[in-house]
């Protein structure tokens, strides 16, 4: 134990098991590494340590991380708190007395914290590459389906005609929004706090930004108390982590309703899909039903941190040990997520005609037929009133709007030309969009090259 020389008794073993943290703070060992190394040389510029002191310090952390990586050194769980511990024993053991002196003017409390900023820097950037691999794999499956029609839905009740591209372009945008909540995230973690000490300061003159110069660090924190509590930016992670989770699930969702039988939109390829253990012809959608399922957990992570931090006073307390599995539990569940969606996005197969005659004269169009009235100087509300007479005159004689006769729809209004039905075709409902953000066939083609430039797509 780092503390032990106050006490009389040593620590009961099972209160160590229940306080341990070592089981899930081992995934910030190569940060931890990386901070004690910096830590030591700004102690040997000030002079705290012998040049040759900081080269056995150099020297004996470089063999913990790679004896580590090795399998020849495993921190003991029933000996140590946590990985940090661990690692300052091991550096003592390897080199003798100059290990003691790396601890000089630091405590755990920046000490830890400093590593879990390098890691969620480190995350960050994992998880933009994983989203923007995803917006590439959505885009040329875009590309391929400009054309192809599908029903847009409102209240899960068909609404109007849209492309598929137009729809997968949505989730291009979605994803878009999660790269800048992560970069967000970044930068409110993108601040060095070792030299805050337990919660004061030091009363030896640390050299501050040489520290975060080493480790990259933009800036250096300016209040001590705050430093070694905050705990913001790991709630930015878990939430910037939250809403990615959200929108993957939607997408899940969606994916999973076109592969039913009752769609038959897409296939999902074999790879990613399962059989029954009774039903020989079941060909069950189990990826995107796991990272819809997974995202509760995430969700879970978040508000669990939120609730520790809700009612701690300043500075440091034991509860806040709890901000690391579930923000390590986050992040392994989005990325998995992400590079599991990737793969079923390339897995899979559209029946690209699917809907093209049920969209060819159907309901569906009826507002473009509104906005037909209303181009003939008819009140959009009138308008409105009179789509509805033709929609239920239709309904009655089990008849499309296409197959209504030009009379019968100056029955209604004898605003009514021939061309009204260039308004009621599959192959023009998207050419007669007119505004920005449309699903108009060229506006989709601009936008799908407009991303590619932007993600480098050749």
């Amino acid at each position: 134990m780092l503390w032990g020389s106050r006490f009389d008794k040593q620590f009961d073993k099972t209160a160590l098991e229940f306080s341990s943290s070592l089981s899930f703070d081992v995934n910030l060992i190569e940060w931890d590494i990386k901070v004690s190394k910096a830590h030591a040389n700004m102690l040997a510029s000030i002079g705290i340590l012998t040049s040759n002191e900081n080269d056995q310090i150099q020297t004996g952390l470089d063999n913990i991380i790679t004896n580590y990586n090795k399998g020849t050194w495993k921190p003991d769980k029933n000996k140590f708190e946590d990985i940090h511990s661990a690692i300052e024993e091991e550096l003592t053991n390897l080199i003798g007395d100059a290990g003691k002196k790396l601890h000089t003017a630091r405590s755990r409390n920046d000490q830890v914290i400093t590593d879990v900023r390098l890691w969620i820097k480190d995350s960050c950037k994992i998880l933009i590459k994983n989203i923007i691999d995803l917006q590439k794999s959505i885009i040329n499956l875009a590309e391929q389906h400009a054309k192809t029609l599908m029903p847009g839905y409102t209240h899960l009740q068909r609404a109007q005609p849209i492309s598929l591209a137009f729809h997968l372009l949505a989730y291009v945008e979605m994803l878009e929004r999660d790269k800048k909540r992560l970069e967000f995230t970044f930068n409110s973690a993108d601040e060095c706090i070792l030299g805050s000490g337990a919660l004061a300061g030091s009363t030896i003159k640390l050299d501050r930004n040489l520290v975060a110069k080493q480790l990259e660090f933009s800036s250096v924190s300016r209040n001590a108390l705050d430093s070694v509590s905050n705990r913001d930016f790991i709630i930015d992670f878990l939430n910037a982590g939250n809403i990615a989770m959200m929108h993957l699930s939607r997408f899940s969702e969606e994916l999973i309703i076109w592969t039913s039988y009752e769609w038959n939109f897409i296939k999902l390829g074999d790879e990613f899909t399962t059989g029954s253990s009774l039903m020989p012809q079941k060909q069950n959608p189990d990826i995107p039903e796991l990272i819809r399922g997974k995202t509760g957990r995430v969700y879970g992570n978040y508000f669990s941190l939120l609730t520790v931090m809700k009612s701690l006073p300043l500075s440091y307390n034991r509860d806040l040990q709890e901000d690391k599995e579930g923000m390590f539990d986050s992040f392994e569940t989005l990325n998995n997520s992400l590079i599991m969606m990737n793969a079923l996005i390339g897995s899979l197969e559209v029946n690209k005609n699917r809907f093209t005659k049920e969209i060819d004269g159907s309901f569906m169009l009826t507002t473009d037929l509104a906005d037909y009235l209303v181009t003939k100087g008819v009140a959009f509300r009138e308008a409105h009133n009179i789509l509805g007479e033709i929609v239920k005159y239709a309904t009655d004689n089990n008849r499309k709007l296409n197959e209504l006769s030009l009379e019968e729809y100056k029955n209604f209004n004898k605003v009514f030309e021939e061309d009204v039905y260039k308004y009621l075709s599959a192959e023009t409902c998207l050419e007669n969009k007119k505004t920005i953000g449309s699903p108009n066939l060229q506006m989709v083609k601009k936008s799908i090259e407009n991303w590619k430039i932007k993600l480098g797509i050749n």
